[in-house]
């Protein structure tokens, strides 16, 4: 029994891009991916705002919305934290993927143009990048950090019997099918775990490409070192969870 939607082709990419303080690194964010990515294949940009998102960042934003009138879409997220900025945005997505990635250039704009070419190996399935494999990089990521992202992957690659090596790096690309067909729980950070783990379960393949994060420059982080602990919860949840309970209701009209 397939528990995901198969997907025949990559058709065009709604790339998410959540914003709370970011100016530079997310105008610099769009340049790359602008400069990188076919326009074609790109549905929009889906700009995801909130109470928090700073006046020097809304004029940013106003900026590119009248640079780029027929990309950029901003939305006023509902549920809250990051988490819930992501969740909100699969609902809204007009693409036939979506792209999760930070505007704060921890994530390396320029990937998504290789998460694109791989995705369209394989439209069903996820890709999603891997700071520990080989070509992938940590870029002002303190020893202690890193050793405890070290021992958490190798943990959850064999608890899930995975060959993934990092569950819980938010760059990625997802079919939007898949993203609206699973039942999600988590609001926070540990979301980023969650939409891997899901469709892990499901059976959907997931295939890695390196990629290195660099600490950000601009801004501050809306992540703090005790709340990484949460990850642990979703992980054990999900682990021994019931796939059908991932699985959104079906409408009775549909």
């Amino acid at each position: 029994m397939k528990y995901f939607p198969q997907i025949e082709r990559l058709e065009s990419v709604t790339i998410i891009l959540p914003v709370i303080n970011e100016t530079t690194a997310l105008r610099q964010t769009v340049e790359i991916i602008l400069q990188d990515v076919k326009r074609e294949l790109i549905r929009e940009l889906l700009i995801v705002v909130c109470k928090k998102t700073t006046p020097e960042s809304m004029a940013t934003i106003g900026e590119l919305q009248q640079e780029l009138p027929d990309l950029v879409v901003v939305l006023h997220q509902k549920l809250p934290h990051i988490g819930g900025a992501l969740r909100d945005a699969f609902e809204v997505a007009r693409g036939s993927h979506v792209i999760m990635m930070a505007t704060d250039l921890e994530t390396n704009p320029k990937d998504v143009r290789l998460l694109i070419e791989e995705e369209q190996k394989n439209p069903s399935g996820i890709v999603t990048a891997s700071r520990w494999v080989s070509g992938g990089a940590f870029h002002g990521y303190s020893k202690i950090k890193l050793i405890c992202n070290w021992i958490f992957q190798k943990s959850f690659s064999m608890l899930y019997l995975t060959r993934l090596t990092d569950m819980t790096f938010a760059y990625r690309i997802i079919p939007t099918k898949l993203v609206r067909a699973i039942q999600w729980e988590e609001l926070r950070h540990p979301f980023s775990l969650e939409c891997i783990i899901k469709p892990l379960r499901l059976g959907v393949p997931v295939t890695e490409i390196p990629s290195a994060w660099t600490s950000r420059t601009e801004g501050e982080s809306q992540n703090t070192f005790l709340r990484n602990f949460e990850y642990f919860w979703i992980g054990l949840k999900a682990r021994f969870g019931s796939k059908a309970s991932f699985l959104r209701p079906v409408p009775k009209n549909s």
